[in-house]
């Protein structure tokens, strides 16, 4: 499997309060459908199109942060068989659904910084901070 494409097709951010007390930030992603999809340029392998939704949430209330996708594979004939057949059943493999989710959340998580940046939000995930040497472990935690 090779991925070959990555769309976004929708982003929405909204901030309904300012962010006080003990806020919970939940995230998550979710496969909405896969097809097949034309590519002309690839005629020895199937390509399928992967619709995706991805949130990250900021509760009670505060704010919400959406996207929605798609990513396109390249695979050989049976694979993406194999594939579509499962998929009648919501059921996707493993190998297949880590390097999907990884492209997701790299994409995902970049435009999720800016957004918060924007929105005067914290980061929904923890990023590197420097602090003073003790016993020569270097300065990043």
């Amino acid at each position: 499997m090779q991925i070959i494409g990555f769309n976004f097709t929708k982003i929405a951010a909204e901030r309904r309060k300012t962010p006080e007390g003990k806020i919970e930030i939940k995230s998550n992603i979710n496969l909405k459908s896969i097809t097949p999809e034309k590519f002309d340029l690839i005629k020895d392998k199937d390509t399928l199109r992967m619709d995706f939704e991805f949130f990250v949430e900021y509760l009670p209330d505060i704010a919400r942060i959406s996207f929605e996708g798609s990513v396109i594979v390249s695979l050989d004939k049976n694979q993406s068989k194999e594939i579509q057949k499962k998929w009648k059943n919501k059921k996707i493999e493993e190998d297949l659904r880590l390097p999907i989710f990884n492209m997701i959340l790299a994409k995902c998580n970049l435009k999720a910084l800016q957004i918060e940046e924007e929105f005067s939000l914290p980061t929904h995930v923890p990023l590197p901070r420097l602090t003073p040497p003790q016993n020569n472990q270097g300065y990043v935690q």
